[in-house]
């Protein structure tokens, strides 16, 4: 099916557009031979230097392996080719513009044209700037799928000198799955996102009711100016460290889970295996929502308001106080910068998995122990005061701290030595094993 005594080998590539002419540079620099076929040869706009340009026919004659880089609806000519593409590698790249469009995959489309073709969906999961740049920036993978074994190890063997990673789908069933892929739209952040969207709504209407609208209700007095940026800057801290915390529970769950069971060979629940998935697009909000936070805190000094303020006297009490929340503050905001920085597939791929792990686990806990006990220094005796307690409601920091709080402490009681103990052993492979009945044991003797 190919000719591997010839090196650099010749492949061809039908279709010039964006997707083709990045395609064929990318296998220009990794030391093949390019030809492309296009229905006007002579006037078909630039290809890359050094790749020659043919008609369809000549150029489907002159290679092994095909890459099919132009739309589903413009397949039709390829039926007429299906004597010269006999035996031939069919690489379809197509995607569609929405799903279900057509009632069939385009690849499975594709060899029911050319059935004496050897199709198989690949490489259009990659974009043309990623094919340009290749795997430098990033890890990305080329999914593929196809009937043929021997189809497949071409493609992977291509894939694989253009410096990505490649992973086998099955047979060409997949490749409905394959061409859905570039259709989904942030799937991993869908969750994270309407959990931010949903704290920062349900917070923001309840500090405005317990701010501004009981001000106005008892005092008559309006400080609803005080929206933009004293609200604001209470509920960007709040939501932050709350979806902090939703980063570190699943792992505390997941834990408990083992610890139960007794095992660490039984599948997690499906919600519980979608929450610890996204985990890094959560913690990555809450960095937002912290940056957020820095940013508010350094324009309250300008605020006209708080520029006419009557300064108060000096009280050593409040002093450390203030400075001790500030602190905590800081180193929090700054170790929640070093896991932002660390999720990024660049530098955690530059980390051993004990350095991923230890940042992101040990002092992931450590910033999520900061940013908690800053807030507890924020709120100090405010928790006393039946005057915070407006509308019998608590001020929204207490609530911010019921979910770190819980994390913490459920933190605290794995790491207790025989617990800790149990579930090291489990996550090395022990299992607890269960009594059995007698009708068992005899079935097993």
């Amino acid at each position: 099916m190919r000719n591997t005594d010839t090196w650099p080998e010749l492949l061809c590539i039908f279709g010039t557009g964006d997707l083709g002419r990045s395609l064929g540079q990318r296998l220009l620099q990794s030391g093949y031979k390019v030809v492309y076929g296009s229905r006007r040869p002579h006037s078909c706009g630039p290809v890359p230097q050094g790749a020659q340009v043919m008609s369809h026919t000549a150029a489907a004659q002159s290679a092994s392996v095909v890459f099919i880089c132009i739309q589903r609806e413009h397949y039709g000519f390829l039926e007429q080719l299906a004597p010269q593409l006999k035996r031939k590698v069919l690489v379809d790249v197509s995607n569609n513009l929405r799903k279900n469009l057509y009632p069939e995959a385009n690849a499975e489309y594709l060899q029911r044209l050319t059935p004496e073709a050897y199709v198989v969906k690949a490489f259009n999961t990659l974009s043309a700037w990623a094919l340009q740049n290749g795997p430098s920036d990033s890890n990305r993978q080329v999914y593929l799928c196809g009937n043929s074994t021997e189809a497949k190890e071409a493609v992977t063997e291509i894939a694989t000198r253009l410096g990505f990673s490649v992973q086998d789908r099955g047979s060409l069933s997949a490749a409905r799955e394959l061409e859905d892929f570039p259709l989904q739209l942030f799937p991993l952040w869908r969750l994270p996102l309407r959990l931010a969207f949903g704290l920062t709504a349900f917070f923001f209407f309840y500090l405005l009711t317990r701010d501004v609208i009981y001000t106005y209700a008892t005092q008559k007095k309006d400080i609803s100016f005080r929206i933009m940026v004293s609200l604001a800057n209470k509920v960007f801290p709040i939501v932050s460290l709350i979806m902090l915390a939703l980063c570190y529970l699943p792992g505390v769950i997941a834990a408990v889970f083992q610890l139960y069971r007794g095992t660490k060979y039984r599948r997690f629940p499906d919600w519980l295996d979608r929450w610890m998935l996204c985990r890094k697009q959560l913690g990555l909000l809450a960095l937002a929502f912290a940056f957020l936070h820095v940013l508010y805190t350094l324009i309250i000094p300008i605020r006209y308001y708080v520029r006419y303020k009557i300064a108060a006297k000096l009280d050593t009490t409040i002093a450390w106080r203030s400075d001790s929340y500030y602190s905590m503050g800081i180193l929090g905001f700054g170790l929640y910068v070093l896991l932002g920085i660390t999720s990024l597939p660049s530098v955690s791929n530059a980390l051993s998995w004990r350095e991923f792990s230890f940042i992101q686990s040990k002092l992931g806990y450590l910033t999520l122990f900061f940013c908690t006990f800053h807030t507890y220094l924020y709120g100090w005796d405010m928790f006393l005061r039946s005057s915070y307690y407006k509308w019998y409601t608590p001020p929204g920091y207490m609530l911010s701290l019921l979910v770190p709080s819980v994390v913490l402490v459920l933190k605290l009681l794995l790491l207790l030595p025989c617990v800790d103990r149990s579930l090291t052993r489990i996550r090395q492979g022990w299992e607890r094993t269960e009594p059995q009945d007698d009708s068992q044991k005899s079935l097993i003797t």
